[in-house]
């Protein structure tokens, strides 16, 4: 090959059969994303290359190990200032990409790792795509994550390719594909192993292989008086899961298609880039979009909390195997970890072995990487393991005594160097720590349940937690693809705090009469993703009145007594089939009952004020280092309104004379729990 190496982000060589590779490693960046310098400097070589009249054919491919292209490089969203600034931005992709399509040699994108976005929207003007068949390789077109939805070609590309129902499941879920997936529903050419890549593509190029057609009946749904129809359904299956008003980009993509179909001809495909163009640029100046590029920049955050740490868990020995512990070993070996499990007997653990090899037959698919999963889950129920591990986990019971007990033992087996964690709730950890000989070995590491699909941890601190296992903490939580928050040791730390407020409140409602689908309809009317009463039932009532007593004894108030008498009946919610709601099935039985638009309003506001009001106390008292990690927190950990961008940017949002208002009125008749905390000048500052 010959190395035509001029560019910042790119280098062009070409081969003895005169084919280009066009290989991309952004500059300053471990990934690559697609920024102005990196479509100028594109341009520029496909000017080069259609001069270039011995050009056989052009070969788009990553020099970076990270994977092909994540996209856009999002940082670009946040300096536009105006609808026609988008519309421009979108309109240079569009035309570069089609520089790319009407290219006369074959073009073809050679796909290794994540190919998500923007760099999907490329390699969609590419006539032909080969991926590399690994777990490492995902293709997408994620942008409704961030409010907006394919911009770049992707809307008008993707349909003709693989059929209205292909492309719409991919667009409006912004679901991740494999390579043999993506090969089977003619997303790309082909998936082959990494050794054949290079020979797949010579072979598209040297011999034009037909494409593939979507199936006569996916063609059919095209037409004009079919297309409203599928339409409908596809706006049914949205409205399930979205609000129009809280999510408009799938409803403005589903609006969009009904009205061109799918454009075959140049003078179609003109239209339909126009009419995407637009549809990006309005919604990509609206709140929603914005707020969810929030969201998407307080997860990057986390993910880098503690990444100059170079700690690596090669083992994680958990103790305790119920529910929560059970679930922790099983996720940190689907991560690849080392993990034992120890509980008072073999039998004890049985459980949860189980349940982790469901977990890994359904996330890992092919069954040799499920049984390498398994391989590296091991009963443990003398805690032989305590010795070896590089994280030590305690998920016993919450009993302070017991779990002192626990930790008095395990500090004396266990390496110096290890981390001994508890996942405890409420428990303060210079509570816990006080019998230890080194407490500032002890930090908290706090999951969620259920543990595979909550991807936020706090990571709790002690005022004797030494920094180094601090950070050793937060990077063991990054290395098994969880978000690490960073909290003070505090009466029910930062979610289970802030959430306990918002759960009391509709117990409180619930107590005065108010139905309970129709608090959960205020709060689904909010943007919660499930309701208070049914969130309540789902935690289990035992627990939340565990925690609601725990954080009453420790910051006042009082404990609803509705909850107390349920936990007594052993009315605990979904586990036991009764809670405030009754379950049939695992689901909920609920009325149809309804109150006043001005009643809905005044359990809406009841609700989300005293949750935020909750958060403004824990920026006062520094349970956090800042406004954007509560938000991160609730976000993260309860699925507190993605689109609204956490309770602080949510009170932003009102503005401090709303805020004032609303909590003055809802004080006046409701009483001191309503009273405005002080935590709110502090958010003024920030």
């Amino acid at each position: 090959m010959t190395n035509e190496d001029n560019y910042n982000n790119w280098q062009v060589e070409h081969d003895e059969d005169n084919i280009v590779w066009c290989g991309l490693d952004r500059e300053d960046s471990n990934v690559n994303s697609l920024n102005h310098p990196v479509l100028e400097e594109l341009q520029t070589i496909l000017n080069v290359v259609s001069q270039d009249k011995n050009g056989k054919g052009l070969v788009i491919y990553s020099l970076k190990k990270t994977g092909f292209i994540v996209g856009a490089d999002i940082e670009q969203f946040t300096k536009i200032n105006s609808e026609q600034e988008a519309f421009d931005l979108i309109r240079q992709g569009q035309m570069l990409f089609d520089q790319l399509a009407d290219l006369a040699i074959p073009t073809v994108a050679m796909i290794e790792g994540f190919c998500l976005g923007g760099g999907m929207e490329m390699a969609l003007a590419c006539d032909y795509r080969i991926a590399e068949d690994s777990v490492k390789t995902r293709l997408g077109l994620p942008e409704v994550m961030l409010g907006i939805h394919p911009g770049w070609g992707g809307t008008v590309r993707l349909p003709p390719l693989v059929g209205i129902p292909n492309a719409m499941d991919m667009m409006l879920t912004g679901r991740l594909l494999r390579a043999k997936a993506a090969a089977k529903m003619g997303v790309v050419t082909d998936a082959v192993p990494k050794r054949h890549l290079r020979t797949a593509v010579k072979h598209c190029i040297q011999q034009r292989p037909p494409h593939k057609q979507p199936p006569i009946w996916m063609r059919s749904l095209n037409r004009s008086f079919v297309r409203p129809w599928f339409a409908s359904v596809l706006t049914k299956k949205v409205a399930a899961k979205a609000q129009r008003e809280h999510y408009p980009a799938p409803y403005a993509m589903i609006d969009n298609w009904v009205n061109l179909g799918n454009c075959t001809n140049k003078s179609a495909r003109e239209k339909a880039m126009l009419t995407e163009a637009k549809s990006v640029a309005e919604l990509i100046v609206g709140d929603t979009a914005k707020n969810l590029v929030r969201v998407f920049f307080l997860r990057e955050r986390m993910k880098a909390m503690a990444k100059d740490t170079h700690f690596k868990a090669e083992h994680v020995h958990v103790v305790g195997a119920g529910i929560m512990g059970g679930d922790i070993a099983a996720w940190c070996a689907l991560r690849g970890i080392k993990v034992t499990l120890q509980d008072r007997s073999a039998d004890a653990i049985a459980p949860a072995i189980k349940r982790a090899s469901t977990l890994f037959k359904r996330r890992l698919k092919i069954r040799r990487e499920a049984q390498a999963a398994m391989d590296r889950l091991t009963p443990d129920p003398h805690g032989h393991g305590v010795a070896q591990a590089d994280v030590i986990i305690e998920a016993i019971f919450e009993n302070l005594e017991a779990k002192q007990d626990l930790f008095k033992d395990i500090e004396q087996r266990a390496r110096k160097d290890a981390v001994l964690a508890t996942n405890t709730s409420s428990i303060p950890l210079d509570e816990i720590n006080a019998v230890l000989e080194n407490p500032e070995r002890l930090v908290g590491i706090h999951f969620f349940n259920p543990v595979a699909k909550m991807p936020l941890v706090e990571v709790i601190h002690g005022e004797k937690s030494a920094q180094k296992f601090i950070n050793k903490a937060a990077r063991f939580v990054s290395q098994i693809d969880r978000l690490p928050l960073p909290v003070k040791s505090s009466p029910g730390f930062l979610v289970n705090r802030v959430l306990m407020a918002y759960l009391m409140e509709c117990v409180a409602l619930w107590e005065e009469g108010v139905p309970a689908s129709v608090i959960d309809q205020a709060a689904l009317a909010f943007g919660m993703p499930m309701g208070p009463i049914e969130l309540a039932d789902t935690v289990g009532l035992d627990i939340c009145l565990s925690v609601a007593e725990n954080l009453t004894s420790h910051l006042g108030g009082s404990v609803p007594s509705i909850l107390k008498d349920k936990v007594a009946k052993k009315q605990l919610g979904v586990k036991s089939g009764r809670g405030f709601y009754t379950y049939k099935n695992g689901k909920a039985v609920k009325d149809t009952k309804t109150v006043s638009k001005g009643k809905r309003k005044d359990i809406k506001r009841r609700l989300i004020m005293r949750l935020i009001n909750e958060a403004a106390a824990c920026l006062r008292e520094g349970i956090v280092s800042d406004a954007d990690m509560i938000d991160a927190g609730m976000i993260f950990g309860t699925g507190f309104a993605p689109f609204r961008g956490g309770p602080m940017q949510y009170a932003r949002t009102l503005g401090k004379e709303r805020l004032d208002e609303h909590f003055q009125q809802l004080s006046d008749v409701y009483g001191e729990r309503f009273k405005a905390d002080a935590g709110w000048e502090l958010l003024a500052d920030t």
